[in-house]
């Protein structure tokens, strides 16, 4: 077969064979010197061009690093028969790995995009003990959510800005341990000059434009595209005027949302409470304080002050039985909901 009489819309395997020829000679490269860089032969590269072969993941892997193509056939290679993936994100990351420039809003997860290998894994264990996803589902998740954060690493890199709700921060998985590093990793994603990070703190309350997790592509050609999702399925969106919408509502959040500075502030202040909820904690010195009021006829809770930045709390009746220890700030917000009768009578 003439390669250049290959159809891309043929298959998801054509499609591949015809991008990994495209990206080959733009580096203008042999099948047989591609072959050499990536430890495989020639023809191996020629069978996958030809779309007679499926390509193994390595392979894509490989070949992406030798062609900095940003991690393109990788994404490409999700196509190729794997069903892990809610219909219609693959469309939207085979677009979001050429894209030259990101907007997006999150809350309550921090975005695939930004996360630690622990922290994905965490967030994907959590699916696969509900029942949601199997372990393989899970495996295969988790490697195509860190092989795409090799997008940011591409030349020229994409300009990266990330909104995110508070609840991202806050919301613990895996552990403190866990959220520790993926805090200290935001941080470090905001030294980049291409990654801007903002934070839209509980107080934004209904300035706060949308009510779900949206992403905005800029494409090359000045192409934009806007994505968001449910449970079941992902949605890639085209149309100008939903996505220029979208972009305008985007503005505003950039506007109303702390600044990167004020941002950072946050998570580092986050990321400090946690790093105090994993030092051991001393609970043998001040003394225990009862709650001054229980309804339900001494079943009392009494906490431990006098620990910065954190509150131990434990079950009156219960001394020795196991302690709770929560970051000061979210024990303030507690009996503040409490003492307002956001929890009924307690």
């Amino acid at each position: 077969m003439n390669l250049r009489d290959l159809d891309p819309s043929a298959s998801p395997l054509a499609a591949f064979g015809v991008q990994l020829r495209r990206s080959r000679t733009a580096k203008d490269l042999t099948q047989s010197q591609l072959g050499s860089l990536v430890n495989y032969s020639g023809a191996y590269v020629s069978y996958v061009e030809r779309a007679d072969r499926v390509p193994s993941a390595k392979f894509a892997a490989r070949a992406d690093d030798v062609l900095e193509t940003g991690g393109t056939l990788s994404l490409m290679w999700w196509h190729l028969g794997h069903d892990s993936l809610i219909e219609g994100f693959p469309e939207f990351a085979a677009q979001e790995a050429v894209a030259t420039e990101l907007r997006l809003f999150e809350l309550g997860i921090i975005p695939g995009l930004l996360q630690t290998a622990a922290y994905a894994n965490a967030d994907l264990s959590g699916s696969v003990a509900r029942g949601t996803i199997t372990q393989d589902q899970s495996d295969e998740r988790l490697a195509f959510r860190l092989g795409r954060q090799r997008l940011l690493e591409r030349t020229p890199a994409p300009l990266l800005h990330a909104v995110l709700d508070e609840s991202c921060i806050r919301r613990e998985v895996g552990g403190p341990a866990v959220m520790t590093g993926q805090l200290r990793h935001l941080e470090r994603l905001a030294e980049r000059p291409n990654v801007i990070i903002q934070m839209a703190p509980f107080g934004l309350g209904e300035r706060r434009p949308f009510t779900g997790a949206v992403t905005l592509l800029a494409l090359p050609g000045r192409t934009s595209l806007g994505y968001t999702e449910t449970l079941r399925r992902g949605y890639l969106d085209r149309d100008s005027e939903t996505v220029g919408a979208w972009a305008a509502d985007y503005d505003r959040l950039q506007v109303e949302a702390l600044s990167q500075a004020d941002s950072l502030a946050m998570i580092r202040d986050a990321r400090k409470e946690l790093g105090r909820m994993i030092e051991e904690v001393d609970l043998t010195g001040p003394p225990w304080l009862k709650s001054s009021y229980s309804s339900g006829g001494g079943q009392c809770i009494e906490v431990a002050p006098g620990h910065p930045g954190v509150v131990p709390v434990r079950d009156s009746k219960d001394p020795a039985g196991p302690v709770l220890t929560f970051p000061a700030r979210s024990w303030r917000a507690f009996v503040t909901a409490v003492a307002d009768g956001e929890f009924g009578s307690v």
